[in-house]
């Protein structure tokens, strides 16, 4: 890896939950190169990568910096980047209650909606068997997530903080295949109308420079992969 980056990113083309790192380092001004394993190949669960990921999954970041410290699990990654190089907060939070609100958004990403949301997608495109209730089941629970969000961005534009965070980022990807994939063939579920705050927080993220660059691509893929 003799890239002369001060990070690599281990990704995948398919995956969403490296899009969260990117996010990060591309808000930071943090140079970084990235990897692509191939999925269909199993490249996540080949020894070349589960050294440095024992889970075999992504995204997988290696910081060159910092004697080629390793971390996995993308919301870790993401508090990892901004306590050791956010010092100017820009998208982290310093205040010792806040910090602790931030974590919290993060855990409700990384067990509330990320699962479930990844759960929907599976039943609904990639099991070998058509299962009409698994389908119920995850598609309502991207329903409740999405009024959780709703009715706490009904009293504040951001998560934490009052300003644009990595609480808020982790749920850019997850986001994007509710309103495009997961419910696409609910006609009883309108988001912009039936969760406004949620839509509006979700499409100011998408005109954040960083988000652009990296999920709005995939956004305009999904759309036409779903015409």
């Amino acid at each position: 890896m003799s890239h002369g980056k001060q990070f690599t990113l281990i990704s995948s083309l398919t995956g969403p939950n490296a899009w969260k790192i990117d996010f990060v380092l591309l808000e930071l001004g943090l140079e970084y190169e990235s990897k692509f394993l191939d999925f269909t190949k199993l490249e996540q669960k080949a020894p070349d990568h589960t050294k440095y990921n024992p889970n075999g999954r992504i995204p997988t970041l290696i910081d060159h910096s910092n004697n080629d410290f390793v971390m996995w699990e993308s919301d870790a990654i993401m508090l990892y980047l901004v306590e050791k190089y956010d010092t100017e907060r820009k998208i982290s939070v310093s205040d010792f209650n806040e910090k602790f609100e931030q974590v919290q958004w993060l855990f409700f990403q990384a067990s509330g909606q990320g699962p479930y949301f990844g759960q929907a997608v599976w039943f609904m495109h990639y099991h070998p068997e058509k299962i009409s209730s698994a389908v119920a089941r995850y598609q309502a629970e991207t329903i409740r997530v999405l009024g959780v969000l709703d009715g706490v961005l009904s009293k504040r534009e951001w998560l934490v903080g009052g300003k644009c965070t990595i609480a808020d980022l982790s749920f850019v990807p997850w986001n994007l295949y509710a309103l495009r994939v997961i419910l696409k063939n609910r006609p009883d579920v309108d988001v912009p109308k039936d969760y406004p705050a949620y839509y509006k927080w979700h499409r100011a993220m998408f005109a954040r420079e960083s988000v652009a660059k990296i999920a709005a691509p995939a956004e305009a893929a999904l759309i036409e992969r779903g015409r």
